[in-house]
């Protein structure tokens, strides 16, 4: 017998399914035989239906029919034309602030190591400090603390609730004269947690110090502001919520007043200001271009471009919402049917205070995980006992989040 929780859950999904202005463009999306459920959207987003044809298409023609000549014709600009497409549709962030490049790990390095040559020095007014959250990215911190030996600065750990996340009050006991940059995440890869960009980025800005922000689990679920609450620099990566594939590059956003005055240090030849003198010296560009270094990786700047359509289309205001729809959905059924079964929730529960994922945890999370995708479930699993539920709103229904928080009680069961 069907038990009563199970249907009402699932009926109150296929209600807010029905109600979904968005969920039409589930259908863009490529078919995954043997999956019920794909819930790892923030990890890697689906493929579009239309890429395959897309990217036969490029071989074809702009590779296969214009060759080098499409270098001239379109490949040169390309860095800069979707980096001002993805600040426009989805950072708030004017053109020419914007470029894709490298993966996220360069071009953070690259942010890192611009904004600490600017702060470099001696004597008592020299800021020597990074701040960065103890349990970021692994990325991230590795990256903070290479740069940190590398400079001679010194990292101030944040150690902020696991699931509630860095909080101004956390950055505002630690920054000071002191402080040369301070670098966070927007969303928590692990809770989900939502930092409050523009508070944050004020209190930075008043000790005086440069704010990078790491958008990855954020660009293209969440709206932002980056002109408008000043953020000085970001970079976040294209796999994710804007479906580029596996590997696709990262961009960065680098504020306009900074262009020409930080200077990154990996000084390939497309970041000379004539890209073609080939010159015995190295002279910067003086606008964003300044933080490219070597020929950009053309054919993994293709497949997020289908994803910039759909964003655009729905707009990142109504995608948000249909964020919100999801991972509230996802609680409830959390509370429904894994709190009584010991699960814990590790994500904030309000969803002001939350991105486009809930996190869960359990001990046994590692089987179950390994249970769930061999059943066509596919969440992914975090470190020591969590399971991620990343829905990605364009490509992800409320009937398929109940269906995968459903399969992971009977997991747990089995």
């Amino acid at each position: 017998m069907t038990d009563p929780i199970d249907t009402r859950l699932l009926d109150r999904a296929r209600a807010l399914d029905a109600a979904d202005p968005l969920h039409a463009h589930l259908a863009a999306f490529a078919d995954a035989p043997g999956v019920t459920a794909y819930l790892d959207g923030n990890s890697l987003g689906r493929p579009l239906r239309d890429t395959p044809e897309k990217l036969a298409a490029f071989v074809r023609e702009d590779w296969g029919t214009r060759l080098i000549r499409s270098w001239d014709e379109q490949w040169m600009a390309l860095p800069m034309e979707l980096g001002d497409r993805i600040g426009r549709v989805a950072l708030g962030a004017a053109a020419g602030q914007t470029v894709v490049a490298d993966s996220t790990s360069v071009l953070i390095y690259k942010l890192l190591r611009a904004a600490l040559r600017r702060s470099s020095g001696s004597g008592p007014d020299a800021r020597t400090e990074i701040v960065m959250e103890a349990g970021n990215f692994p990325t991230d911190r590795f990256l903070v603390d290479g740069v940190a030996a590398e400079t001679g600065m010194t990292v101030r750990w944040l150690e902020p609730d696991p699931v509630r996340g860095v909080t101004i009050d956390d950055v505002a006991a630690v920054v000071s004269e002191r402080t040369a940059l301070v670098s966070l995440s927007h969303v928590d890869y692990r809770s989900g947690a939502l930092a409050d960009m523009p508070a944050i980025t004020d209190a930075v800005h008043e000790a005086g110090a440069l704010m990078m922000w790491d958008l990855c689990h954020s660009v293209g679920v969440l709206p932002m502001q980056l002109d408008e609450w000043g953020v000085d620099m970001a970079v976040g990566c294209t796999y994710k919520y804007l479906n580029g594939g596996p590997g696709s590059p990262a961009f960065a956003y680098l504020r306009r007043d900074l262009q020409g005055v930080l200077r990154q240090p990996i000084q390939g030849w497309w970041s000379a200001a004539d890209i073609f003198a080939m010159g015995p010296e190295y002279v910067p560009a003086d606008d964003i271009r300044q933080l490219l270094s070597g020929t950009p990786p053309v054919t993994s700047m293709l497949a997020m471009q289908g994803m910039l359509d759909l964003i655009e289309q729905s707009s990142i205001a109504q995608i948000r919402a249909k964020s919100v729809s999801l991972t509230d959905l996802a609680v409830e059924a959390y509370d429904e049917v894994l709190a009584p079964v010991g699960v814990r929730l590790l994500s904030p529960r309000a969803s002001d205070l939350r991105g486009g994922h809930v996190t869960v945890g359990h001990p046994d999370f590692r089987a179950v995980t390994q249970r769930l995708w061999a059943d066509g479930i596919i969440p992914d699993f975090r470190f020591p006992d969590g399971i991620r539920l990343g829905l990605s709103p364009l490509s992800t229904s409320h009937v398929e989040t109940v269906t995968g928080v459903l399969a992971i009680r009977d997991a747990l069961h089995a």
